[in-house]
């Protein structure tokens, strides 16, 4: 089989839905989530929540980067072969920013409390 042929097959529509990119599509949402909270957190660090919405983000975030770990150590090929790298790596960097987030709150509410 000629490599023009193992190119062509390696990859995939930009609009087919596979398993990888699912999964680094759910990591995405979840490390978004993670972020919005940890900032809601962060910027209202005495409501009675703020420990709460501190703990979900860290949460979400160490979940996201897991999983973008996870989708890009996995991942077969780059953008457009349908491994999910791209999310993958979203998932890696909202994580991060979501654990980071977190973090600072969660910091925030012990010493407020």
């Amino acid at each position: 089989m000629p490599n023009s042929d193992l190119l062509v097959a390696s990859t995939v529509d930009a609009s087919t839905l596979t398993g990888d990119r699912i999964v680094a599509t759910a990591a995405v949402v979840v490390a978004l989530a993670g972020a919005i909270i940890g900032g809601l957190a962060l910027g209202r660090p005495t409501s009675r929540s703020g420990r709460r919405r501190s703990a979900v983000a860290l949460i979400a975030g160490v979940t996201g980067v897991l999983v973008g770990v996870l989708v890009v150590a996995t991942a077969d090929g780059g953008p457009g072969t349908g491994n999910g790298i791209v999310g993958g790596y979203a998932a890696l960097l909202l994580g991060l920013l979501a654990t980071l987030l977190g973090g600072l709150a969660f910091a925030r509410t012990r010493r407020t409390a």
